[in-house]
């Protein structure tokens, strides 16, 4: 009896055991990812003004608006990472006496503390290189050139799946043109792309 079963067992068992070897020697995820993201911020002083023909007012702020960013996400350990990205950031509006747009070009790296596979937090710093304001039409004189700036973010990170991260993220940064200071802290939300 015990035979039988020994010889219905072993075909049954096969496949688990060969399932078990397979999971086991698996190769580790690679380390580097590329990656590509979108979002929209707001926040930061007001640096000019519109107004629509229907009457209505729109303000081009420090802190705002949309975002794109592209870069390389390193995995230093299974705990630790470190993301380098170059970014475009603008805040573009159009009006009836003219259009407006605050553009800025930042690098960013960031390194990541993540306890578990879908979430992990992070810190860095910031280089905003050419923060530019441009107007035309009737407001001329809004244009102005900032000095390039350096800036603290912080940010946390939720995977929705592991090559699609969901982030909300805050930045403390300062403009300077013409003898004063512009805030251009802001909060952020975006998506991530890792391929």
């Amino acid at each position: 009896m015990k035979k039988l079963f020994l010889a219905l067992m072993v075909p049954l068992a096969a496949p688990l055991m060969a399932q078990a070897q397979i999971q086991t020697f698996e190769p580790p995820p690679k380390p580097v990812h590329f990656l590509f993201g979108i979002g929209l911020s707001g926040g930061g002083d007001k640096l000019a003004s519109g107004r629509y023909e229907d009457g209505s007012t729109v303000d081009i702020r420090a802190g705002g608006l949309v975002y794109l960013t592209a870069g390389i996400d390193y995995r230093i350990l299974p705990e630790f990472s470190l993301q380098g990205t170059i970014n475009y950031h603008v805040d573009d509006e159009s009006a009836w006496n003219g259009d407006f747009k605050f553009e800025r070009f930042p690098i960013e790296l960031i390194g990541y503390y993540q306890p578990n596979p879908v979430f992990r937090v992070g810190g860095g710093v910031r280089y905003t290189v050419s923060p530019k304001l441009s107007s035309n039409g009737n407001a001329p004189e809004a244009n102005a050139s900032y000095a390039n700036t350096t800036s603290a973010v912080v940010e946390a990170e939720y995977f929705v799946e592991p090559d699609m991260g969901v982030k909300l993220r805050y930045v403390h940064e300062t403009f300077k043109a013409r003898g004063r200071e512009i805030d251009g802290s802001h909060v952020g939300i975006s998506a991530n792309f890792y391929f």
